[in-house]
């Protein structure tokens, strides 16, 4: 029995398999809403065979966009198209999931393709929120430090986000702390400076993410699989360390979290990242052995022997797919092949399943 198409169940929601589309952006959207791209990005993915299918970082509120192409759920008209997504995704026998996002002081730029530019007010950007008032780097926008009321905003948009992303028939919420986005940026100390309750101990730098979890737990009831998503390193000397995520594992496990997905880095345009296939697997490996919290690994796990191995020698319960499924969205199916394991095709492409 090959490991990577053995069910996963996660609280009441059971995945056919242990292959996730990571989110990716896509930049594609008109005021946060999805569009036929997403439905045919999404859904292919799901014709594919992932158990599981996340969208991309869907923005908690306008100014938590990366770009103005971002996708959004922060107002109820953004709900339909969405639920015509989930519902074709679940069509398909996988698992529809919504990643959370807010991006913080990495917010309020032009799309990749566009430049990847700061955008200033006049250029249709919008003011930047982070932790402290430091920029990512030299040149881009300075963030305004959030103030105690900005704070409990943030909390009630991932919250109300969450709301409707249940009403719009998600069965998976991820939370979005990595990459240098607004939580991860509160998580570390080199982007987080602030002297209140939420700054300085690592007690303090996790506590407006431990107020989200809660929040979102809460919102989306005790059937459904809450995960995180965290840099689990840093990259660079005295940032967000491996030590660090362990004791976050064990904290948000405490609050209900029920997956950490280990990816790293993103908050430092310092960084030294040694990228090589499976770089980022014993970040999940050692959360996963020392907190006994399930683990996701991701990053250039790009065959099916390497994913298989990742599971069945318990280094992490989940693969994420990020590039790998966007060169081949079918991916699964052909893995399931290499590994003799005989899952369902859709009907319609049976014609295919043998040679």
């Amino acid at each position: 029995m090959s490991r990577l198409f053995e069910p996963l169940k996660i609280r009441k929601v059971t995945l056919s398999n242990r292959i996730a589309v990571s989110p990716m952006c896509e930049y594609s959207s008109i005021d946060g809403f999805a569009s036929d791209w997403h439905l045919v990005h999404l859904g292919s993915r799901a014709v594919g065979g992932a158990g599981l299918v996340l969208t991309e970082a869907t923005a908690v509120s306008p100014e938590g966009r990366i770009s103005p192409d971002d996708l959004g759920i922060w107002k109820d008209d953004h709900v339909p198209f969405l639920s015509r997504i989930t519902a074709f995704i679940e069509s398909q026998g996988a698992v529809p999931g919504i990643q959370l996002a807010h991006a913080g002081r990495k917010a309020s730029h032009s799309s990749p393709w566009k430049g990847n530019a700061p955008l200033r007010e006049p250029e249709g950007g919008w003011e930047t929120l982070a932790p402290s008032a430091v920029p990512y780097k030299e040149g881009d926008l300075v963030p305004r430090a959030m103030e105690s009321t900005d704070i409990g905003q943030v909390i009630r948009d991932f919250a109300r986000a969450a709301e409707r992303a249940v009403t719009a028939g998600f069965r998976v919420v991820e939370i979005h702390a990595a990459h240098g986005y607004l939580l991860n940026e509160f998580l570390s100390p080199l982007s987080n400076h602030r002297g209140d309750a939420y700054g300085g101990s690592f007690e303090n730098r996790t506590r407006i993410l431990a107020a989200i979890v809660e929040a979102v737990r809460s919102t989306i009831g005790d059937n459904l699989p809450l995960l995180v998503r965290i840099s689990a390193v840093e990259w660079v000397e005295n940032g967000w360390s491996l030590d660090d995520s362990v004791a976050l594992a064990r904290k948000l496990k405490d609050l209900g979290v029920d997956m950490i997905d280990c990816s790293s880095g993103g908050n430092s345009h310092r960084q030294k990242i040694d990228v090589k296939p499976l770089y980022q697997v014993p970040f999940a490996e050692r959360i996963k052995k020392e907190t006994g919290m399930p683990t996701a690994a991701v990053g250039m796990i790009t065959t099916p022997q390497q994913a298989e191995e990742i599971l069945a020698s318990g280094r992490a319960d989940l693969v994420v797919l990020a590039r790998q499924l966007l060169r081949e969205p079918y991916f699964p199916l052909h893995a399931a092949r290499e590994l003799g394991a005989d899952v369902p095709w859709p009907v319609q492409y049976e014609r295919a399943k043998k040679y």
